[in-house]
């Protein structure tokens, strides 16, 4: 019986060094889906190299890049059971299970790239990373982003009619499925790196894609037309684990929060700096290239709005944060 019972204390001691040493863990690990090359990535990157400096060597940050750990939906599961410490993630994938994050890809929500930055420093943005912990089981740091979206099409676009029933790469998530079967298009989901050749041998028709893969990625080469319509913003969320920030110190979290806070605000600058650069760019290949507005999508904006205010506590609140920063 006292055998029994020193194996059973021994056992719990065991559980609870292993559960000490999980807290006080400090090689954390940070996931996320874009190339090494990327602002994203970067971004991760100087946050990992300033954290361990300011920590003294406390904190160490390892980034995985690509894909490495799986897709977004895998890395959010990974996330959830503190099984990854930390990811810069799509507000799309979030938005799969917090509903309300879909108003931030409101139709036309930003007149342009610097206006959608700062819709993502509002207080209505920060005061919905609230719902994290509770409702999908991280927590939010703040937002990046990347560019507005674009068009790019293997054939002649003069319309949205021209769009009908064309297979269009999106990124697979329910607002923007929305937008194109309202919009009568065919939305076809991709992994980003199958993006290139599908284009090229016609397996998609068009894409939707940012000005910064349009020009860096070259999807250019395989299309048409160059559709500038900025239809949608692309936000980033910086995210730790809820289960690995409750084995942290108040200390502990203040820092992280602090310096990954400052990149993410990085990421922002750098897209309102250089989304216009990379539009000019593509815009001087001497592909087809039109500047379009709202009317050209006809009623889909508006039935959007529609569908996602009975989805989204916050597309209202969003629109009115959207008007009130429209002239900073």
């Amino acid at each position: 019986m006292i055998s029994k019972y020193l194996k059973t204390i021994t056992a719990a001691a065991a559980v609870a060094a292993i559960s000490a040493s999980a807290a006080l863990a400090n090689d954390f690990r940070l996931g996320l889906l874009t190339p090494p090359p990327h602002i994203w990535t970067k971004a991760a990157e100087k946050f990992g190299a300033e954290l361990e400096e300011k920590s003294g060597g406390k904190h160490t940050l390892k980034v995985f890049p690509a894909r490495q750990l799986g897709n977004e939906a895998q890395m959010l599961q990974q996330l959830q059971s503190g099984a990854l410490d930390m990811a810069f993630l799509t507000v799309a994938e979030v938005s799969n299970r917090a509903p309300d994050f879909g108003a931030f890809y409101a139709p036309f929500l930003a007149k342009d790239i610097a206006h959608a930055g700062r819709i993502l420093g509002s207080d209505v943005a920060t005061e919905m990373l609230e719902q994290l912990p509770g409702k999908v089981g991280v927590v939010g740091i703040g937002y990046g982003m990347a560019g507005l979206r674009q068009i790019v099409s293997r054939g002649e676009v003069n319309s949205a009619a021209d769009l009908s029933g064309k297979k269009l790469r999106i990124t697979p998530f329910e607002p923007i499925l929305d937008f194109y079967n309202d919009l009568g298009a065919a939305p076809t989901p991709m992994p980003l790196p199958a993006v290139y050749d599908a284009l090229a041998n016609g397996q998609v028709d068009a894409i939707d894609m940012d000005a910064e893969l349009i020009w860096k990625l070259k999807y250019f080469e395989n299309a048409d037309t160059v559709v500038e319509s900025n239809h949608m913003m692309f936000p980033m969320v910086g995210l730790v684990s809820a289960k690995v920030w409750q084995g942290l110190s108040e200390e502990d979290r203040a820092q992280i929060s602090e310096i990954m806070k400052k990149y993410l605000a990085e990421v922002v600058t750098t897209y309102v700096e250089k989304d216009p650069e990379w539009l000019e760019q593509v815009k001087g290949t001497g592909k087809t290239y039109k500047k379009v507005g709202a009317d050209f999508f006809g009623d889909a904006p508006a039935k959007w709005d529609e569908k996602w205010s009975e989805k989204s506590a916050y597309l209202s609140k969003m629109r009115e944060v959207a008007k009130s920063t429209s002239e900073e």
